[in-house]
């Protein structure tokens, strides 16, 4: 760090822009070196000699001229490099080279080219030692002189993993005929195999392709927060939707219309589910893949960072008998995670476990699960009906999206079922007046409603980068009802950013809870219709801890950071 902080002495840059560099490298979550690097105020020379410090990598500004010059430890290996579509290297910026000790480096232009380093290594079956950071025109220099005039054709572009990934289901070859039949759009199904295979391997949850003017971008949502991974030539972006289209067995000809479907793929012995959504737009289809890895373990409940308090409140609810208990949070919060957590708890022998889910997301044992299926009358109302005839003692709904749903909810809950749900409110009083505007009479919600858990989604902390410092006096302000959990001296942990989390400061995702069982005062509450405020201040006077207070508890723990709470808690 003292060798980083010296570098930026050393650039002499005016006070007023490194601050407003800093305020800005802060905002986006990208280092301050690129900040000021992006801004035009070093150049590319100094930009990586500062990321060179802070990521302790080696540096090489003359690459390409030391490159294979007697005694100079750098030399090609172009068998190797062959291997690599050239396209694709072109467009990472990257290129494999040897150093003096002959094993295989990494040459790249910006810290984060490092994490393609494993996905290189499998491709040319060896393992990548090191980075080196290194200009971009030297690296393009090093591949144009590998490859030199007899490059192979620029539709090759998305060979790099060649037919790693297989779709699972077949389709009907009719469908698919005039796609596969002319040879120019067959690197368009190898393309779409790189893209998918990149995404499961780094963990994205959802992979998004969407259409502009002049290109196509291709983007990963990683921990919550979209990257940009590719850009597409726009000509291409038609038969990347294509061929998306045939695997998830959509109608490729229809392109007015918004369509959804299912695609099934392996990958290196892991199987993935996508669910597939297209939406036409001004500049052609834009489509969205949600990736459900069916390998990924469903967690218990001890793993899903609930304090002990919280955990002790989770084991209550879940030994109750019955009545309703509520996971309310956004889209994409681990709202499906918590309650398999829930029902891997309750299978047993004795117990008969019911679903009814849209998707059915992942398998569990010993539970039956139901797929709502609208276009043949399958809806989650429809299916609650059948399943209370399947003597249940157990019953998970996926969501409950209307007023025949909630009613059915709550009749099997007074006829002695516990019924597990979610819902779409901010926080764990919302659940109560979104059930009231769906319609459920408040004295029948005091008699079944249980409890309700309300969840988001904080990204932790990058465990090899976090920066420790001490807290001011008005960042301990912002802790909260948890500051009585902070001791004196005791460091905060803040996003830096290595190679290892894309320079973002954070890797991986966990959850903060809202629970809030339902005591007698509060069912008084609900039966006299009490809005969500006065539910709330109810239940924070007997103990709840809402979103904000379990996140800062997790910021005194060094899990995650002040920003990201305050971030996810819109505070």
């Amino acid at each position: 760090m003292k060798t980083l902080t010296s570098l930026l002495e050393r650039l002499n840059l005016d006070p007023e822009v490194l601050e407003a560099c800093a305020r800005n490298a802060e905002a986006l979550g990208i280092p301050l070196e690129r900040a000021l690097y992006e801004a035009e105020r070093i150049n590319e020379n100094q930009y990586l000699e500062t990321a060179a410090a802070r990521h302790a990598m080696l540096c090489e500004l003359r690459l390409a001229a030391l490159m294979d010059k007697e005694g100079s430890g750098w030399a090609t290996d172009a068998e190797r490099v062959c291997k690599v579509p050239l396209p694709w290297l072109r467009k990472q910026k990257v290129v494999p080279v040897r150093d003096k000790d002959g094993k295989l480096a990494l040459a790249i232009c910006h810290p984060s080219g490092w994490l393609l380093a494993q996905e290189l290594g499998m491709l040319l079956g060896e393992r990548l030692e090191r980075p080196v950071l290194a200009r971009e025109d030297d690296i393009t220099d090093i591949i144009n002189r590998i490859f030199g005039e007899s490059t192979r054709s620029e539709g090759s572009v998305s060979d790099v993993l060649g037919d790693s990934v297989n779709a699972i289901d077949e389709f009907n070859e009719d469908a698919v005929e005039d796609l596969l039949e002319d040879s120019s759009e067959a690197p368009f199904i190898r393309l779409v195999n790189m893209i998918l295979a990149q995404a499961v391997r780094a963990g994205a949850s959802d992979i998004h392709i969407e259409p502009y003017r002049d290109v196509s971008r291709v983007r990963f949502r990683l921990d919550g927060v979209l990257y940009e991974r590719h850009t597409l030539n726009k000509a291409h972006h038609a038969a990347v939707v294509s061929r998306i289209k045939v695997m998830a067995k959509l109608n490729i000809a229809e392109k007015r219309l918004p369509q959804d479907g299912r695609i099934a793929i392996s990958l290196g012995g892991r199987q993935a589910g996508l669910r597939v959504s297209t939406l036409p737009t001004s500049f052609g289809e834009r489509v969205v893949l949600r990736l459900l890895e069916k390998s990924e373990r469903v967690l218990s409940l001890t793993e899903l960072g609930l304090s002990r308090e919280d955990l002790q409140l989770m084991h209550s609810l879940v030994g109750i008998t019955h009545g309703i208990v509520l996971v309310t949070g956004p889209t994409g919060s681990g709202k499906t995670t918590t309650l398999y957590a829930v029902l891997q708890e309750l299978t047993a022998p004795d117990k008969n476990i019911l679903t009814i889910e849209d998707p059915v997301e992942y398998e569990l044992e010993g539970v039956g699960q139901i797929q709502v299926n609208p276009k043949i009358g399958l809806t989650f109302a429809d299916g609650l009906r059948s399943i209370v005839r399947q003597d249940p003692d157990v019953i998970l709904i996926g969501e409950i999206r209307d007023a025949e749903t909630a009613a059915i909810a709550v009749q099997s809950a007074l006829t002695g079922h516990l019924v597990f749900s979610t819902l779409h409110t901010n926080d764990a009083p919302g659940a109560v007046t979104r059930l009231f505007d769906m319609g459920v009479e408040p004295f029948l919600l005091s008699s079944v409603l249980r409890g309700v858990v309300a969840q988001r989604l904080v990204r932790m902390l990058c465990p090899h980068c976090r920066e420790a410092y001490l807290p001011d006096g008005q960042e301990l302000e912002k802790l909260g009802a948890a500051r009585s959990a902070y001791r004196p001296g005791q460091p905060l942990y803040r996003a830096k950013g290595c190679p290892d989390c894309l320079d973002t400061g954070y890797r991986g995702r966990m959850a903060i809870y809202e629970i809030m069982p339902v005591s007698d005062a509060l069912k008084r509450l609900i039966v006299d219709k009490a809005d969500a405020n006065v539910l709330g201040a109810c239940a924070l006077s007997e103990a709840m801890r809402n979103l904000r207070h379990d996140g800062m508890l997790k910021v005194i723990a060094g899990l995650t950071s002040l920003t990201e709470v305050a971030r996810v808690t819109n505070e």
